[in-house]
């Protein structure tokens, strides 16, 4: 047997002869933070050993893949390509094995077909920090995906600058903030080390490498991204409509800023003039009803969030009047519903624009803050009565109630009022009013679970109040909300 693979052999018997008592045995139970913490940065260094062992058989058994297909490696190992050999040899996902595979290109060293010598690789000083086992499969391909697509147009010497820049930088040899145009770093030259970046650090330090070295390289890209760009409505399924696309970097930004916006922690004091002050908050480590402290717990996954989220910037966009008009009029989502079936809360809604109908919860929560049209049909199907009733809430009453509610009023939600929605609380159907003391702010969120979610809300004389489920208030009482500012700023200054 040639001597690595029995040195590897005898490698991995010593690991297993460590690591095998110790998971067995709660050896990690019993550590201290400082050992713990110690433990799994020795199991990283180990682990980026052997990725970088693996990145070199990765690189090698591309290499004898190519020309011919009876000559390749992969065919005659029984593989239609290379990716299946790594993934049936390492037991490793397809996404793993490519991951090798690109990082196998940019170090692997080929040998000249004359000389026999060893050519220089794609990015020499990141393979010297892989040997030196300073970066793993993820780092070496955070800083290569920039720097190989720069290198078809950026001249060789800044590719390799960049290079030794970036592979410095995994090892703690350089400061993360210094400029790309700054050739020597005082710490690098005295081998000093400091805190070593990480992956998304690296990823963002090679991408500034990349702009610089390549400055005519952003209109490909830009004229390229254009073209890649796309969103799709998927065909529903079982009351779900699947999404899919591509974004521009610049629309991923805003919509994340939207989800940030939407979904930051509710923070509380009196040293947080923004916050809802001494009132309860959403916490993420309870799940509903197993919290004795009273604080709400909002069980929804970030998914879920990110998706209300959206729904919320949606609603937001088509209440703001500035998007284009369809037929003379907003954007404007419509629902068709029995109007007895709306009364009795039976039955089911459909919406415009979709084959997939709805819930009756729906169409109440759309018919809660928009307009009804009522259409009266004979029995033939001939329009017979049309009529339109005003229910919507006018600006100025919108910045009444924002004033006086501060955002939505359920305790520790914490999303502002202009992102809300109004709800009535006396049903506009049943003869509830458009006014400021029939409507309170609700998210979206709250607004489409109010009638699931255990809390309740109601007006009285003119004010908002809310009762919360049974596991946040075992004595289901009614709380005056105290979200505006003016009322918060008042109870401070003990008025």
């Amino acid at each position: 047997m040639n001597l690595l693979v029995t040195a590897l052999a005898e490698v991995g018997d010593s690991v297993r002869g460590v690591v095998e008592p110790a998971l067995a045995g709660g050896a990690f139970e019993a550590l201290g933070d400082d050992d713990l913490l110690a433990v799994m940065g020795a199991l990283a260094a180990i682990a980026r050993r052997v990725e970088g062992a693996l990145i070199e058989a990765v690189g090698v058994v591309e290499a004898r893949s190519q020309g011919a297909r009876s000559d390749r490696l992969s065919a005659r190992a029984g593989c239609r390509s290379v990716s299946e050999l790594v993934q049936r040899v390492t037991r490793v996902s397809p996404h793993a094995a490519s991951g090798m595979i690109r990082a196998g290109r940019v170090v692997h060293r080929d040998r000249a077909l004359a000389s026999g010598e060893w050519l220089e690789p794609t990015l020499p000083a990141l393979r010297d920090a892989l040997v030196a086992g300073e970066v793993g499969v993820e780092a070496v391909n955070a800083i290569a995906g920039p720097l190989t697509d720069a290198a078809a147009r950026a001249a060789r010497d800044d590719v390799l600058a960049a290079d030794a820049f970036l592979a410095d930088a995994a090892r703690g040899l350089r400061d993360r903030d210094v400029d790309v145009d700054v050739d020597v770093d005082a710490d690098a030259d005295a081998g000093v080390r400091g805190p070593a970046p990480s992956v998304a650090d690296l990823r963002a330090m090679a991408h500034l490498w990349a702009s610089a070295i390549d400055a005519d390289g952003a209109e490909p890209v830009e004229a390229g991204a254009l073209r890649g760009r796309g969103l799709a409505l998927g065909v529903p399924r079982r009351g779900l409509v699947p999404l899919s696309g591509m974004l521009l970097p610049e629309v991923a930004a805003q919509l994340q800023t939207i989800f940030d916006a939407l979904m930051s922690p509710r923070v509380t004091g009196p040293e947080h003039p923004g916050s809802n002050a001494g009132g309860p908050t959403f916490r993420e480590d309870a799940a509903p009803g197993s919290s004795g402290d009273g604080v709400p717990v909002d069980g929804r996954t970030r998914l879920q969030k990110q998706h209300d989220a959206f729904a919320t910037a949606l609603g937001a966009a088509a209440r703001a009047g500035e998007l284009a008009t369809i037929g003379g009029a907003a954007p404007t989502l419509v629902v068709y519903v029995r109007e007895d079936d709306l009364v009795s809360g039976s039955g089911w809604a459909q919406v415009e624009g979709s084959d997939q109908p709805v819930s009756m919860g729906v169409a109440a929560q759309i018919a809660c803050c928009g307009t009804i049209q009522r259409v009266g049909f004979d029995g033939a199907g001939r329009i017979v009565s049309l009529g339109v009733r005003d229910r919507v809430f006018t600006a100025v009453q919108r910045k009444a109630i924002a004033l006086r509610d501060g955002g939505c009023v359920i305790p520790g939600c914490g999303v502002r009022a202009a992102w809300c929605e109004v709800h009535h609380d006396q049903e506009h159907s049943r003869g509830g009013p458009t006014h400021c003391d029939n409507g309170l702010l609700l998210c979206w969120f709250h607004h489409r679970t109010l009638g699931t979610s255990g809390w309740s809300v109601r007006m009285r004389h003119g004010v908002p109040e809310v009762r919360g489920p049974a596991w946040w208030d075992p004595h289901r009482r009614w709380r005056p909300v105290r979200g505006s500012p003016l009322r918060r700023v008042r109870r401070a200054q003990g008025a």
